[in-house]
């Protein structure tokens, strides 16, 4: 026999802790393979972990409520294997540290007994600026009483439906006091006079949901971080049109997928990053972090006028039918509310097809921690000069405008403009003869 410690996986590129919320699985259980053992909940979501073995459960090393590392052993498990080297000892403090760290998500009730948060609702409710006391009246449908993700949303939901009507709204920021901003930031302010939108005559006062408030903090904090540039060139995509149209019906046939511009302009991207992958990188402190791996993102418009960002993981492992049926199935993924955590995680680079909206161009704000997001305009007809064998003629081109805005503490002028350039290259020299 052989003990196997269960690690808390990865949950998330910046997600560091979990909370343990709910053990599924007691000391001496059997759990087989991908059976849920635990119910645990972070600051972006709640889930659940399965078990990487099949055995006995040994030891369970927290409590409902602990905070564990991510990285670090949470269960013991007895599995039929030989034991060919004994695990490492449990420390008695390994269970109780986290206890401390746990304090700070419960609160004390009216009764003097105390109620657990988790990581998910505590975010939640810092973001929509709902106050611990507030938080307390919260009806919970959890175990004793929790809170959950759907009751706190619930709650924001009816909170929203019952607040005054135009006329008799404050303005948020002239009663919301500033949280924890830097001195300098606090003196800029009371330098400035508060300016309030007027609510008199026509107008109208649209509070915004939560998606759009995360929406706008990102971009906010994208633009404090990254100095932009944008560059723009122009493509004449006369071939890729033309192959598209000629193989469309076929792939549709062959595959049971549409295939849109998406993925053509994904493959090609795809092919450029491998030519410049300084542009396919990060930057942490001073240095880059240049990613081996390719996970494209792709704006998606969604119907109540909101923005999400699936990403396709290792696109560049993918042929074209492969990447059509995943920009296929992540766009209705999205528009109908079924993406999951890991599909909006991890992206080293970003496509936004502002061309779907009748757009020539666009200066898109970049993702972050990537360094640069390329935006493809509409592709419309116009009269282009060209070069023939007999001299230069005026003919009826598929042109395209290209724009790509990136960081410039990393990417110069020579290395956006020369990245662009490709993309460009390898839409214009599309094969009108290839096969699908």
């Amino acid at each position: 026999m052989a003990q196997v410690e269960l690690i808390m996986p990865k949950m998330g590129e910046s997600i560091t802790e979990a909370t343990i919320l709910k053990w599924l699985k007691k000391e001496g259980d059997k759990v087989a393979v991908d059976e849920p053992v635990v119910e645990i909940a972070t600051d972006k979501v709640d889930s659940e972990v399965p078990s990487t073995e099949a055995g006995v459960v040994v030891k369970l090393l927290y409590k409902e409520g602990d905070v564990v590392q991510i990285g670090k052993p949470f269960m013991i498990i007895e599995t039929a294997g030989e034991d060919v080297a004994a695990p490492e000892p449990v420390h008695a403090g390994a269970a109780e540290m986290p206890t401390a760290q746990v304090a700070q998500h419960t609160l004390k009730t009216d009764n003097g007994e105390g109620r657990f948060y988790s990581p998910l609702v505590l975010n939640i409710a810092s973001k929509e600026g709902i106050s611990m006391s507030e938080l307390e009246t919260i009806p919970g449908t959890g175990k004793g009483n929790r809170v959950t993700k759907s009751d706190i949303l619930n709650y924001l939901e009816k909170r929203a439906s019952a607040k005054p009507k135009a006329d008799t709204i404050e303005v948020a920021t002239a009663t919301r006091q500033p949280v924890a901003e830097p001195p300098t930031v606090l003196r800029q302010q009371s330098q400035q006079p508060v300016i309030q939108p007027s609510t008199e005559g026509n107008v109208e006062i649209v509070e915004m949901d939560r998606m759009r408030k995360l929406i706008a903090e990102h971009m906010v904090r994208s633009k404090q971080t990254s100095p932009h540039v944008t560059s723009f060139v122009e493509a004449d995509v006369t071939n890729l049109v033309l192959w598209r149209e000629k193989i469309k019906d076929k792939f549709f046939q062959r595959e049971k997928e549409k295939i849109t511009y998406t993925p053509l302009f994904i493959e090609a991207i795809v092919r450029a990053l491998k030519d410049f992958p300084m542009i396919n990188a990060s930057v942490e402190g001073d240095k880059i972090i240049i990613k081996r791996y390719i996970h494209i993102g792709m704006a998606t418009a969604l119907p109540n006028g909101n923005l999400i960002v699936p990403v396709i993981k290792n696109a560049d492992q993918l042929n074209l039918a492969g990447l059509a049926k995943q920009v296929n199935l992540l766009t209705a993924n999205a528009r109908a509310n079924k993406l999951s955590p890991a599909d909006i995680e991890g992206g080293t680079f970003t496509l936004s097809n502002v061309g779907t909206f009748g757009n020539l161009m666009g200066t898109p704000i970049i993702n972050q921690p990537q360094l640069a997001v390329l935006a493809t305009g509409a592709i419309k007809k116009k009269p282009v000069v060209i070069e023939t064998p007999s001299g230069d003629a005026i003919a009826i081109r598929h042109m395209m405008f290209l724009s790509l805005s990136y960081d410039h503490r990393v990417i110069d002028g020579y290395l956006g403009g020369s990245f662009l350039r490709r993309v460009a290259d390898y839409l214009e020299k599309f094969d009108l003869s290839r096969d699908i």
